[in-house]
């Protein structure tokens, strides 16, 4: 998944970035609130992870800023505040969880992951499509029970489109969560990772929509 990480604190945003990639996702940060405005204008995102102390534009304004055009995607705030009256106002003004600092990035993930499932409508942490079996949290992938190889982005992709199961998802959409910034998107990397999946994972699994994209069927 690609995340925001907004946090003006160099040595710890660099450690929860390299944390958040180690847990398999794609992360862009950023150090203030207008910079955080404009990448959330600009790019999709599945999840913001926010401090609240941030220059320009405070986290809490953002948060308000978010909810009132109507966007949905789960908030989750990073804050040395760890007052009830700080809490109660970050979740009051639209934020979807809280964690005080310090804290440990395992836990970090795990809140993660719980967001990302509750805002696909999920209640089981493990996703499954007939034979196939998909857990986020050990990133491993079963068939018949069997373990298969992956690499993080046949993993990647493989999460999104069982995620979206019964969506058809673009190119664009499947590169948006593959891929962040400054980093090189070869023109036909979704269709290789895409060959490897069903060379893995078999050729019914994925379903080409000729023209628009890549889907996996709703019930499997």
């Amino acid at each position: 998944m690609r995340l925001l990480l907004v946090e003006d604190d160099s040595l710890l945003g660099d450690g929860i970035r390299a944390g958040l990639r180690l847990a398999g996702h794609t992360v862009d940060w950023v150090k203030d609130g207008v910079a955080a405005q404009l990448a959330l204008e600009a790019e999709e995102y599945s999840l913001v992870v926010l401090d609240l102390g941030l220059p320009r534009l405070s986290g809490l304004e953002l948060l308000r800023w978010l909810r009132q055009s109507g966007e949905t995607l789960p908030v989750l705030i990073l804050t040395a505040r760890d007052t009830v009256a700080d809490r109660v106002k970050g979740l009051d003004s639209g934020a979807d969880d809280y964690l005080v600092k310090p804290f440990d990035l395992e836990e970090l993930a795990a809140r993660v992951r719980s967001l990302l499932r509750r805002s696909s409508g999920r209640a089981s942490p493990l996703l499954t499509h007939g034979e196939i079996t998909l857990d986020p949290a050990a990133h491993r992938t079963t068939r018949n029970g069997q373990a298969v190889e992956l690499s993080p982005r046949e993993f990647a992709i493989l999460q999104r489109l069982m995620e979206s199961a019964g969506r058809t998802l673009s190119r664009e959409q499947l590169e948006q969560s593959l891929y962040g910034w400054n980093e090189e998107v070869e023109s036909n990397a979704v269709e290789v990772h895409i060959h490897h999946l069903r060379k893995k994972l078999g050729t019914e699994l994925i379903r080409t929509v000729r023209g628009v994209g890549y889907m996996i069927d709703k019930h499997g």
